[in-house]
């Protein structure tokens, strides 16, 4: 118990303007994730084909990628609360936008709206890292990156529950459009949370255009980047559309996505909150490798469902595999920031969040879509998700270099 006591006193000593920026965060992240898990299933009810599906996502990950570098360099050395309290007031904007268009079939309107939600949402995701680590203490970075991790893991249950419980309650008068609206409006409360982000914030020196080819230790970035281009190639064909998976192949309707999504990320988020213990006694080998190691087994299992899905037990496999395999994948998530993090030095961590974001987003654009490609040339659900198999390989194997790296460039493990 003791243990338990100590390892939540922690998160209780983070600075208080880092929590809030967290909570603001966490309103971003509710809109995030009641997309991820509803709105696929809300544009299959309106009609839209998969393939259409995946175009819309790669409008959201083109504008990431598209302005994650420029707003990376553009934070250097200012304050990042503006940012934080742009993302918080645009993103329920946008998303009652996109919720309009799918309903109304503005197809260019939700292209447009789709690209602005990406820009919304990534003033938040690139600057809330560099944010954590210049106003956290150190002794609680780990603390503090995990804690911001939650915050997709603890939505996405509260979010899910909460659509499947009212769906049950209230059938007929609850369907993924009123939840995708309902969370939408909520999400303005982060407006409030990042409005009490401390104003004096710690800076980091501004770096002149002219000077961006010498200031920044352009050889550590590239080395650092490698092993999350990879991992965030693969995982473009698989996580965006794992619903459709699910859906088209095993007939698993929005609600019970919801509740399977649910259990998954309260085990995310359960596992997450003690990877810096984990960190701490094995080191960055066991709770990054290890751990995506095991997430890779699980999702050839789940992939390979396709095959029997016709057994009356499959689609109960496959839940089982999606269910462990993402608090092992995700819980590797904040370790692997931390690692890249220290790996390239403070005087590179506000460029390297922002080409963190514009990797993720401008590989899934290009992920999703040759999903949709694929897709329209019939290929099956189980041959794209091999391809996600193969990436994660590759990429754990580049992350146990990184690792390699780190310990002999700074003589540590990890453990601490």
């Amino acid at each position: 118990m003791q243990f338990f006591i100590h390892n939540f006193r922690r998160y209780a000593q983070l600075d208080r303007s880092v929590r809030n920026a967290i909570a603001a965060q966490f309103f971003v992240q509710s809109i995030n994730t009641s997309f991820f898990l509803l709105l696929n299933y809300y544009m299959t009810d309106e009609g839209y084909a998969d393939y259409r599906i995946a175009d819309v996502l790669s409008y959201r990950f083109l504008s990431v990628f598209c302005l994650a570098f420029p707003l990376g360099l553009l934070i250097k050395g200012r304050r990042l609360r503006p940012f934080f309290l742009i993302s918080t007031a645009l993103l329920p904007i946008f998303s009652f936008l996109i919720i309009w268009s799918v309903g109304q079939h503005y197809d260019q309107l939700l292209d447009f709206a789709a690209m602005i939600w990406g820009a919304a949402y990534m003033c938040m995701q690139i600057t809330i890292l560099p944010y954590i680590l210049l106003n956290a203490k150190p002794s609680h970075h780990s603390e503090a990156i995990a804690l911001s991790f939650v915050s997709f893991s603890v939505t996405i249950c509260l979010v899910g529950i909460s659509h499947a419980l009212l769906t049950w309650i209230l059938p007929g008068l609850i369907s993924e459009e009123s939840t995708l609206k309902g969370v939408a409006g909520l999400a303005f409360l982060g407006v409030y949370f990042a409005y009490r982000v401390s104003p004096q914030e710690k800076l980091t020196e501004k770096v002149p255009l002219r000077k961006i080819a010498a200031d920044y230790d352009w050889g550590l970035i590239f080395r650092a980047v490698i092993p999350t281009i990879i991992i965030a190639i693969g995982a473009g064909f698989t996580i965006p559309v794992i619903n459709l998976f699910f859906y088209h192949i095993h007939g698993i309707p929005a609600e019970v996505f919801s509740i399977m999504g649910s259990a998954t990320f309260l085990l995310v988020a359960m596992v997450m909150i003690f990877m810096p213990v984990i960190r701490r006694n094995f080191g960055y080998t066991v709770a990054i490798t290890g751990f995506q190691s095991v997430a890779v087994l699980l999702l050839l299992g789940l992939a390979t469902t396709e095959w029997y899905r016709e057994w009356e037990f499959a689609a109960v496999a496959a839940a089982l595999f999606y269910i462990f395999r993402q608090p092992l994948m995700n819980a590797a998530g904040p370790m692997t920031s931390e690692l890249v993090m220290y790996y390239v030095g403070p005087r590179n961590q506000e460029i390297i969040a922002a080409l963190n974001a514009s990797i993720w987003s401008g590989s899934w654009f290009v992920s999703t879509s040759l999903f949709s490609m694929l897709r329209r040339m019939e290929f099956r659900y189980v041959s794209i998700f091999l391809i996600t198999v193969i990436f994660y390989v590759i990429g754990i194997v580049w992350y146990a270099r990184l690792i390699r790296s780190y310990r002999i460039r700074t003589g540590k493990t990890g453990k601490a």
